[in-house]
């Protein structure tokens, strides 16, 4: 939440875009918070609280990788939800620096992604063989 607050702050201090500046932009960007909005709460019902919040980091996995609603769907969809966000935020506030930090957020995220996903696949994996081992 304190994110999204500095990032209001950063967009609201700067000019805003014409072109986005209108009713059609700014329903896009209610669409784009809806869905990322969406993506962001099933995917935290879906991991738990535990499974959000690095649990895996620290040996508390679940019985077997998520693969329901909305990981059926998306690959990280918290972290494309969160996008979404970032970026429905940036229309509707018609900002130029809000659409500029959203791709500065994406970055950041594709490079956790590029890190989290391996370790993630090995985690279960290792899992998955020792259940087999003792069956």
């Amino acid at each position: 939440m304190v994110q999204m607050k500095s990032f209001t702050q950063a967009m609201l201090s700067q000019p805003r875009m014409d072109s986005l500046d209108n009713p059609t932009a700014y329903q896009v960007g209610l669409v784009l918070l809806g869905i990322g909005s969406m993506l962001v709460l099933s995917s935290f019902f879906a991991l738990g609280f535990t499974g959000t919040f690095l649990g895996d980091y620290f040996g508390i996995l679940k019985e077997a990788r998520v693969t329901t609603f909305p990981f059926n769907i998306l690959d990280n969809p918290m972290y494309w939800g969160s996008t979404a966000n970032y970026l429905g935020w940036a229309i509707m506030h018609a900002s130029p620096t809000g659409l500029l930090l959203t791709m500065v957020v994406a970055l950041i995220y594709v490079v956790a992604i590029l890190y989290e996903e391996p370790f993630t696949a090995e985690i279960y994996r290792q899992k998955s063989s020792q259940f087999h081992k003792r069956s």
